[in-house]
């Protein structure tokens, strides 16, 4: 009786909490009388398997039908939601439904926990993730700096080349993707991408072109995967076209092709119209991408143009005179929800379909990458510098996160690829001579097919450990990751429908190429580059690093990446981090730095397997940073002109803050300058390489990360040789008015 009565005087749905409580009380009490009693446990039973029903008797699962049918939701198979739907979802993912934060009381309930930590000053930061998903995300941002108790909010935007973040945000900045991309480029020696086209046409036997597979892959999108959110958004435009005789006509069909249509050939994330109007910016944007697609689409179905100036009214809130507020509220909803989807289209389209199907060279394949640019030019990246400092000096830097697609040390390896395409061409040559024997043939089709190989060499190549007691581990990390790889790509196989014998041949061939016995003649043949990318790639690891630690913006440790990060896309980079043994080598370079840091240098350079020589350099860094706060928060940034006939292989630039001055000096692309065994350092090398000061500059100047002082004849020139003597980066700082000291360790400039 107990219990009918309360279930009788539940509280309604109205009274959230209290119903919760309520509910589980009640169940509480149910699961004590099923335990106590024999007979209520024999009378549930028999009801749940009568409820339950028998299989091939279709009439016997009346009752659990009739009792489903009387739910608040419609229980349905899963792949239903790709195309029909009722609610809102984190891209295709049904079971994370998305909350309506833009209702303020959803953020505070939402946000309870998060605005009590930073009172607490449990943290003193937020990074937001995926703020393009957000109804209004101007609102959401002004609320929470209003709210939180939040020095430091940075957001997770993803922003193409020529684009910007919204100057209205209050927020400090990116989460670094931009400077990611930028910092990887200079790494990409961008003079050899017609070599890479080639060979990579070659070795798929076909061309690739990225713009056609983008646009291709968000039309697969948005037909599989936002199937159910288009209709929803067409439905939504039809109820309003429907009150304007200009637009009464329009049909279902016309105005979701045509939603399509320009949907498919958006250029960034998503705009940010909102009810305070149109940006110069996203008025720009968007009429571009009216015309584009009116110029794109086939002559017979030329009747969508009426539909496409429709949709471009609506999204520059074109109002007509006649219309009542109701009215340009909906208006204002339509173009606000089309919004929150021209992101998660761009992401699932290009982020997770292309960058695992346009493979020349798959360390250009990033989260806000451009995969069709062939590296970034140093002018590029300056200007890039230039630009963060005079509007987002304190954007993070990031160089890996939770979701890149691979490790920052992954990256630097494959790209040593872009310096060597002779050497790369001839070493795919004969891998896949080698391999073909091992090909099964699944309908046809060799497996791997030649885009799926190639993506798996410099796959290999770029994330092979460097320590052999992981090789086991690095066999299965492998193996799944190829096979999440081919399914982003859609091609072969896919998420909603695995091609079981593809996947299971493609395993088998990953396995023999990475048996150790002595009948695979892969592995002998894979080892020698596969030797010479790692051996470059810590170079360029070290100046990557480093140009992170001395740019302008705020840098993004991940966690695990004081040592190489060799790791591939989540869940692979979501791995447990051994902190212990980093805690340990910290404290031991720590030790070696007072009592012999060249001798501590020299030893890192000849063990950089072990990775110490990395988080000695992020150390010392920032230490640098810690004791010259302002010049690095606040500082001028100005690009230095290198000189002499390696002066492509610098870069160079200088932070200024009053009367401290530090001159950022990391080499790249050094296949050509060294053998392997050899480092980037001193005269041999660098010759007659040299920077050119501004006048006035210091004569004297001290390496923050060798702790060497180093004295100029000449105010206005610095010479590489004299500066990478000891370590392959150098970060000098000016010791105005200061003479050599003995005690110290001194380098004289001879010219």
């Amino acid at each position: 009786q107990g219990v009918l009565y309360s279930l009788k005087y539940i509280p309604s749905g109205a009274e959230g909490r209290e119903r919760y409580d309520q509910s589980s009380f009640i169940k509480g009490m149910l699961w004590e009388l099923w335990n106590e009693n024999l007979h209520i446990q024999e009378f549930v039973e028999e009801n749940i398997e009568t409820f339950n029903g028998v299989p091939g008797k279709p009439e016997s699962f009346d009752l659990l039908d009739k009792l489903l049918s009387e739910q608040y939701f419609r229980l349905s198979f899963w792949k239903v939601g790709n195309e029909e739907l009722n609610y809102r979802r984190f891209f295709t993912v049904n079971d994370l439904i998305s909350v309506r934060v833009e209702d303020e009381q959803v953020f505070n309930t939402t946000h309870a926990l998060i605005l009590e930590m930073l009172k607490e000053e449990k943290f003193t930061g937020l990074r937001i993730d995926h703020i393009d998903g957000l109804y209004d995300p101007a609102q959401y941002l002004n609320r929470l700096r209003e709210k939180a108790n939040a020095p430091y909010i940075v957001v997770e935007k993803i922003l193409e080349p020529s684009e910007d973040l919204p100057v209205n945000w209050p927020v400090q900045g990116t989460t670094g993707y931009d400077f990611l991309n930028y910092v990887n480029g200079i790494f990409c020696d961008h003079f050899k991408e017609e070599e890479f086209d080639q060979i990579y046409s070659r070795f798929i036997q076909g061309t690739s072109n990225y713009g056609q597979l983008a646009d291709q892959n968000q039309r697969l999108i948005i037909n599989k995967h936002l199937a159910g959110d288009i209709d929803n958004l067409a439905h939504l435009l039809k109820d309003i076209s429907s009150k304007y005789r200009y637009a009464s006509d329009f049909t279902i069909f016309g105005l979701k092709a045509a939603l399509v249509e320009v949907m498919s050939v958006f250029p960034v994330y998503r705009t940010y119209v909102s009810k305070e109007g149109v940006s110069k910016a996203d008025r720009e944007c968007i009429q571009r991408v009216i015309a584009k697609t009116k110029e794109k689409i086939p002559f017979f179905i030329n009747e969508l143009l009426n539909e496409l100036s429709f949709i471009e009214k609506f999204l520059l809130f074109e109002f007509d005179e006649h219309l009542n507020q109701e009215d340009k509220d909906k208006w204002l909803h339509f173009v606000m929800r089309l919004q929150q989807f021209t992101g998660p289209l761009m992401a699932k389209g290009v982020e997770d379909t292309v960058l695992y199907v346009y493979n020349r060279l798959i360390c250009l394949n990033e989260v806000g990458s451009t995969p069709s640019k062939f590296g970034v030019s140093v002018e590029d990246f300056h200007g890039f510098n230039q630009h963060r400092i005079a509007y987002w000096p304190h954007s993070m830097s990031g160089t890996s996160t939770h979701d890149t697609k691979r490790g920052e040390d992954v990256r630097t390896r494959i790209n040593v690829l872009s310096e060597i395409p002779g050497e790369w061409e001839s070493y795919l040559q004969k891998w896949q001579e080698i391999n073909a024997p091992q090909k099964d043939c699944v309908a046809g089709l060799d497996v791997p097919a030649s885009n799926d190989e190639y993506f798996l060499y410099q796959t290999l190549l770029g994330a092979f450990p460097v320590d052999e007691s992981e090789f086991p581990t690095f066999v299965e990390r492998i193996k799944e990751y190829i096979i999440k790889a081919i399914r982003e790509a859609k091609v072969n196989t896919g998420w909603l429908r695995p091609d079981d014998d593809y996947e299971s041949s493609l395993i088998k061939f990953v396995e023999h190429l990475l048996n150790k016995s002595e009948d695979n003649e892969f592995l002998p043949a894979f080892r020698p580059l596969q030797r010479k990318v790692q051996y470059y790639g810590v170079f360029n690891s070290l100046s990557q690093a480093f140009l992170k630690l001395t740019s302008p913006g705020v840098p993004d440790i991940y966690q695990g990446t004081e040592l190489w990060d060799l790791s591939l896309v989540d869940p692979d980079n979501r791995r447990p981090v051994d902190f212990e043994k980093r805690a340990e080598f910290l404290k031991e370079i720590k030790t070696k730095i007072e009592s012999d840091i060249l001798g501590l240098i020299e030893e890192l350079l000849q063990t950089p397997e072990t990775g110490k020589i990395k988080m000695f350099l992020i150390y010392q860094a920032l230490q640098a940073r810690r004791e010259y706060l302002d010049l690095f928060q606040r500082g001028d940034y100005q690009k230095l002109i290198v000189m002499g006939s390696l002066k492509d292989h610098i870069v160079a630039f200088s932070r200024k803050w009053g009367d401290s001055t530090a001159i950022i000096i990391a080499p790249r692309l050094l296949t050509k300058l060294i053998q392997e065994g050899e480092n980037p350092l001193g005269e041999q090398v660098w010759r007659e390489t040299r920077i050119c000061l501004p006048s006035g500059s210091s004569l004297v100047w001290k390496n923050a990360i060798t702790q060497q002082k180093l004295k100029e004849e000449k105010e206005d020139t610095l010479w590489i040789r004299n500066v990478l003597n000891h370590f392959p980066v150098a970060l000098l700082i000016n010791e105005q008015g200061e003479t050599n000291n003995d005690s110290e360790p001194t380098v004289d400039s001879q010219n």
